[in-house]
């Protein structure tokens, strides 16, 4: 049975990165390539020196929205935290103090904007709608005034400004937590690659929710119930990528939500498959056969979690015997070196 503390180590605080490293390029990068059996120390400006010509690099281009949304009701405070669209105005949310949130309650955000309860779900979340009142501006825009971009939880000393919680290639909105192994890119770095390195890029879209922050609770990984996320993989991407595949190029995932499109739209006859659904597809060591994902850029996650488990899952692929203690080896020679972890913290690369 692979069970939930396999994934468990300590971070002391002082490791959790509260801030972006700037530029971006900057940060650190721990290269692990697997054939070789060999650890690089690097900035992240380098990965060149790993990338082949005619890699396509997996990118997540979904954007952050000001998920977060405070009000005061009576001098007490709320909070309503949006997780998912759920149709014209209307989202799945967590909210605070739950005992005022009864369905058909109505609260006033602002002077023209008013949310309604309209359903209270099973795991205690509501289904809510906004309702508008001669703004003129359609609701994205309307939450960008009474909303905030939320930091993850254990970022909490921050001078982080939101623009620095986005992707550099972040455009279509409808995350809740950015996809942060794509936080190390710069423009011109970018460019670089692509003009010197030979490598091209592929944007797909994954919303990232707020169950990528859940740490696995029961003992057994297996009896976890995986979070279901959206995404889009364009037909045009997926042409580029079975060319790819086709010419033996790599496909490298810029982050763990890359990986779940790529292994959600790969069909073993047809190759990747362009569609618009949901994923809960859970990858962890053991059972999962890797399909479309030849190397894997990302950053260094929290104990027990799922990323974790699919960053194993991806060391066992490359034929890493007991591959949950070589990525906490991995961790803890990191922590040695002074590598940043988590959302603002520093990259690996595994290939």
């Amino acid at each position: 049975m692979l069970k939930t503390t396999d994934f468990d180590y300590n971070l002391p605080k002082k490791f959790i990165a509260q801030n972006p490293v700037i530029p971006r390029d900057n940060s650190k990068l721990l290269v692990f390539d697997t054939a070789k059996n060999k650890i690089y120390h690097k900035r992240f400006f380098e990965i060149g020196e790993f990338l082949r010509k005619g890699d396509t690099l997996v990118v997540n281009a979904s954007k952050v929205i000001p998920a977060r949304i405070l009000f005061n009701e009576n001098t007490s405070s709320r909070e309503i935290f949006l997780l998912k669209k759920f149709g014209e105005n209307k989202y799945q949310a967590m909210v605070k103090p739950g005992k005022v949130f009864k369905i058909g309650k109505e609260f006033v955000l602002d002077k023209n904007v008013k949310c309604v309860v309209k359903e209270i779900l099973e795991d205690g979340t509501r289904i809510v709608e906004f309702l508008l009142e001669k703004t003129g501006k359609g609701f994205e825009k309307v939450l960008e005034e009474i909303g905030r971009i939320p930091f993850p939880p254990y970022v909490n000393e921050t001078i982080a400004t939101p623009a620095q919680y986005q992707t550099v290639y972040a455009r279509e909105n409808g995350s809740v937590a950015a996809p942060t192994a794509g936080l190390h890119f710069t423009p011109e770095l970018m460019s670089k690659l692509k003009k010197e390195d030979g490598v091209t890029f592929e944007e797909v879209i994954l919303h990232v929710n707020r169950g990528t922050f859940m740490p696995v609770k029961s003992d057994n990984v297996e009896d976890h119930e995986m979070h279901s996320e959206s995404f889009v993989l364009p037909e045009n991407v997926a042409k580029d990528l079975n060319i790819s595949k086709k010419n033996g190029q790599r496909i490298i995932a810029i982050g763990t939500t890359s990986v779940r499109v790529l292994e959600s739209c790969f069909d073993l006859k047809k190759g990747f498959v362009p569609q618009e659904s949901e994923t809960k597809i859970f990858i962890y060591p053991g059972k999962y056969k890797w399909k479309a994902t030849d190397a894997l850029i990302t950053n260094f996650h929290l104990p027990k979690s799922t990323l974790l488990m699919l960053v194993s899952s991806f060391l066992e692929n490359k034929g890493i015997k007991d591959p949950a203690k070589k990525l906490l080896d991995l961790y803890e020679l990191a922590k040695k070196e002074n590598y940043r972890f988590y959302s603002f913290g520093d990259a690996m690369m595994i290939f």
